[in-house]
């Protein structure tokens, strides 16, 4: 049988309910049956599939003392109208669990390296807290994650030192240890521990892009004057490039602890003291005030639960 619908004005009129009637009379056979699993009146259930029956213009069910069977046209309607309900519901349910910052999109820009550290932990943790929430991560130099946070292409940005934005929210989550990236047959790697001081005479190589800059203000202000710094060498390349020219022996590099899990072939770690202890660097997160992401709102709370104490100052 060929189902003919009815007119589109009158087919606009079409409701859930009249569906979630029709459903529930074909998966029980009878329409008493069917007004028990929906609790409502036997004449009013009766009504709403015959309501349909009309708004589609065919029989839907053929009745008898035995109960309901569908017809071929009412087969038809009952396929779409399983469909239909299956998209609502799931609709529905999006909508809550965004809502519960459950689903729904979260951008996070850094400029640091997520092979190791507290940045990929977390990210990690609320990965298996809401699976359904679509993750982009962003690596960019920091001036353009400002600019991205501004335009409001970026959710959040998580990068060394405060950054203040007139329009932004700031929150201080870690800090990280400065290390030494060395070749392994230089005099340094058969230290655990290189002291700023030992860094003297010695060239070091830094990227141009961040976090450069916070690595290099460190060393100023761990050796004041000129005469006690090395030489710094800037390469307009990234991080893994800076490495690279290490293993060559053109110098060694400083980086942040963020970096041990992306390991190169014939460089070691050690770390960087002073007379106070390792030489850190405070992250912080920065947000738009009128960012209302409920996916952000849970990552805020992640980073508030897992760091709530602010990081050391710059130098400290």
């Amino acid at each position: 049988m060929k189902l003919q619908m009815a007119p589109a004005s009158q087919s606009t009129r079409i409701e859930l309910r009249h569906l979630r009637a029709a459903i529930a009379a074909a998966d029980c056979g009878s329409l008493r049956q069917a007004s028990e699993l929906l609790v409502v009146r036997h004449s009013v259930l009766s009504r709403l599939i015959s309501q349909l029956e009309h708004l589609v213009g065919a029989t839907l069910f053929e009745r008898s003392s035995a109960g309901v069977m569908p017809t071929v046209a009412g087969r038809s309607v009952l396929r779409i109208s399983r469909t239909i309900l299956e998209q609502v519901d799931a609709m529905l349910a999006t909508a809550r669990s965004s809502g519960r910052g459950e689903a729904g999109r979260l951008s996070i820009g850094f400029c640091t390296s997520i092979s190791a550290g507290n940045l990929r932990a977390t990210i990690i943790e609320f990965k298996k807290g809401v699976p359904q929430v679509e993750l982009a991560t962003i690596e960019r130099p920091r001036a353009l994650l400002m600019s991205a946070l501004r335009n409001g292409t970026l959710d959040i940005a998580i990068v060394p030192g405060q950054t203040p934005l007139s329009d932004a929210k700031t929150l201080p989550v870690w800090s990280e240890r400065t290390l030494a990236l060395v070749p392994n047959d230089h005099p340094l790697a058969t230290r655990e521990i290189i002291y700023w001081t030992d860094l003297r005479g010695q060239t070091v190589l830094l990227s141009e892009h961040d976090p450069g800059n916070d690595l290099e203000d460190l060393l100023v202000s761990k050796l004041v004057t000129d005469e006690h710094r090395p030489t710094i060498e800037r390469h307009d390349v990234s991080r893994g490039i800076i490495k690279s020219l290490i293993s060559m022996g053109l110098g060694i590099g400083l980086v942040m602890e963020s970096d041990v899990g992306a390991s190169f072939a014939g460089l070691v770690y050690r770390e960087l003291h002073d007379g106070a202890g390792p030489g850190r660097i405070g992250f912080y997160a920065h947000w738009l005030y009128d960012n209302e992401n409920p996916a952000l709102k849970r990552f805020l709370n992640l980073l508030a639960e897992r760091y709530p104490s602010p990081p050391p100052v710059l130098g400290e």
